[in-house]
Formats: C-alpha cells, sequence, structure tokens
C-alpha cells in the first residue's frame, strides 16, 4: 500500500469516525436552551398570551458609531436568532442597531404546552418588543418561516416597516391547493422521530445539494441537542403547531398590499416546499420553484427589487454569506 493511499484511508476512517462522535456527543438541551451561549447577550420580556406568562428573549446589538438606523432579523422555523451573527456583526459595524427575537415556541423563547399560533400573534408580539425597546421604525428582514413573518408584520404595521428585506421566504405559493392536509397530531408524530442523523440529512439534501461543511454543522447539533432533552415533547409540540400555522395562514394572497420598498433575495437553487413528500412526484415538480417564485412575487410587490443569486439554496446568509449580505447592505442604505 503507497503513503497517498495509506493517507487517503486514514482520512477517510478519522472523517467517518468524526461524525459518528458528533452523533453520540451531542449535548441535550432543555426547553430553553440553557447552556448554550448565544453571539450576543440575551434579553427577555415577558408577554402574557392567552392566559399565561410567556418569556419572549432576543438579542440587541448597539453599533459602537450609530447611523441612527434599526434592523429587525426574523428566524425561519428549523432556527433561531443566532444563526443571524454574521449579519448583526457587519448591520453593527456599520452603523446599524440590530434586534434579534426568538420567537415564542422557538430558541430561547418559552415553549408553551398550550397556544394558539397565528402569524398575527407573534406579530404583535414583535410589536410589543420593538415597543419596550422604544423603537418606531425598522427595516426587517425575514427568513424562511420569518419571511412569512415579516410580510405579516409589514401588513399590520406599515408605519413601522422602513423596507422589507425578504430571504429565501416560505409562503411565496399557497401549498393547500396541492397538498393535503395534515393534522397536528402527524406533525406532532413525525417531529418525535427526529435525530441528529435526519436533521443533518435533512439539511444535506434540502439546503446545502448533498455538500456538507464544517459551518453548517452547528446549527444542526443545536436543532439536534434539543431531542436529546428531556423537555423534547413539548419542543416537538411546539413545532407541530408552527407547521399547522405555517400551512393553514398564507400571505401569498396579500403581496399587493405591501407598501414598504422591498427586497427578495433568492437562492436560485431552493425548492422548499411544505408537504411536498406528500404528494406524487408530478405534482412535487411544480413545487418550491424559487426562481419563477420569486419573479412572480417581485412583480406583485409595488415596490420591489429581486436580488437573485445563482447557484445557492434556502440559506444564502449561511450557505453563501458574501452574496447575501452585499445586496442587503446596498439596499438598506
Amino acid at each position: 500500500m503507497t503513503r497517498r493511499l495509506i493517507f487517503v484511508t486514514c482520512f477517510l476512517a478519522f472523517s467517518l469516525l468524526l461524525n459518528r462522535t458528533n452523533a453520540q456527543t451531542i449535548t441535550p438541551y432543555d426547553a430553553d436552551l440553557a447552556g448554550y451561549e448565544y453571539p450576543y447577550p440575551v434579553h427577555n420580556i415577558t408577554l402574557k398570551l392567552q392566559g399565561q406568562n410567556l418569556r419572549m428573549s432576543y438579542m440587541d446589538i448597539q453599533p459602537l458609531k450609530p447611523n441612527g438606523k434599526v434592523v429587525m432579523l426574523l428566524h425561519g422555523k428549523n432556527f433561531c436568532g443566532a444563526y443571524w451573527d454574521s449579519t448583526a456583526a457587519d448591520l453593527s459595524r456599520n452603523g446599524y442597531r440590530v434586534i434579534i427575537p426568538d420567537q415564542i415556541g422557538f430558541g430561547k423563547s418559552s415553549k408553551p404546552q398550550q397556544l394558539q399560533y397565528t402569524f398575527q400573534l407573534l406579530a404583535q408580539n414583535t410589536k410589543a418588543l420593538l415597543d419596550s425597546l422604544k423603537i418606531c421604525e425598522t427595516a426587517v428582514v425575514g427568513h424562511s418561516m420569518g419571511g412569512m413573518l415579516a410580510t405579516r408584520f409589514t401588513l399590520m404595521y406599515p408605519d413601522v416597516v422602513e423596507k422589507l428585506i425578504l430571504e429565501n421566504p416560505i409562503g411565496l405559493e399557497d401549498w393547500k391547493l396541492k397538498v393535503p392536509y395534515q393534522t397536528v397530531d402527524k406533525w406532532y408524530e413525525s417531529e418525535l422521530k427526529q435525530n441528529y442523523e435526519k436533521i443533518k440529512q435533512y439539511q444535506l439534501d434540502n439546503y446545502y445539494a448533498g455538500e456538507w461543511k464544517p459551518a453548517y454543522e452547528k446549527w444542526a447539533v443545536l436543532q439536534a441537542g434539543w431531542t436529546k432533552g428531556s423537555d423534547y415533547a413539548r419542543i416537538a409540540w411546539n413545532a407541530a403547531l408552527t407547521y399547522d400555522m405555517i400551512f393553514t395562514q398564507p400571505v401569498f394572497y396579500e403581496f399587493e398590499n405591501i407598501k414598504a420598498p422591498t427586497l427578495l433575495i433568492i437562492g436560485q437553487r431552493d425548492r422548499t416546499a411544505l408537504g411536498k413528500a406528500n404528494v406524487p412526484d408530478d405534482v412535487k415538480q411544480t413545487m418550491g420553484k424559487y426562481p419563477e417564485l420569486g419573479q412572480n412575487i417581485s412583480k406583485r410587490i409595488p415596490n420591489a427589487k429581486l436580488a437573485p443569486i445563482e447557484g445557492v439554496g434556502h440559506l444564502p446568509h449561511i450557505e453563501a454569506y458574501p452574496y447575501f449580505i452585499k445586496p442587503l447592505m446596498e439596499f438598506l442604505k
């Protein structure tokens, strides 16, 4: 056996061992992500919702040289505010105050035993957070599910939203027209089966086109940590409720009503669509076609620009950060 072959064999064996170790040494997290350090200090406000006091966590990053502007970053469903770390750092360096909420049911915020989730409720919670910070106007950036929330927030509070930025938002089509309804119990059953291997495989297939990089690992490990914690049944139940919210509460029909200048940053490889696994292949091929969806929605929003990113999937700010931050900064200025 040549030295080169020995080296390659050892490298592959080490890689397999590393992956196996990651799967076996996941740190368990409770519902509040206690012990998981966010990139910036975490603050909390208390909201009284449906007869219960719930904690809404957030980060408030103050720039060294303020430009007087605020940017609020809204996370997607499978993530929390922590994944905006690089975006927040660049915005802050450029003078922006950055607000990053964890929505109720996500991240370090409360995971209630019961709550009727609506995008209107999450928008009201987010407005209450801004009010508590005495913020009257902000640019709003929403990724994935955060794009649906950002859209609803903009429709409800047009005077608050200076600019709207949608990064590969879901909700650019109404899945109910093609996908059979799935009960909350069914979503819950699926969530209870999650583990590190399934989470990583989903992200590998749906976010990164089969190419896994070390930078992606921490987001899979974070989500998988919940599956090993003692509170996972409650976390899974909240996840099921929010899946139902996404499926049954489309924003698709209201884009014409958006008044704020809007930028759509669209990774062109993205094919995300809720419930796509539950339809025949011929129907599946018609769903989640982001190049078309981005074009169509940008034409429906009165004052919108489209920034397509070729060869990039559902997570531009993770997968191709330079190609995400450039159009964002230009649009904010």
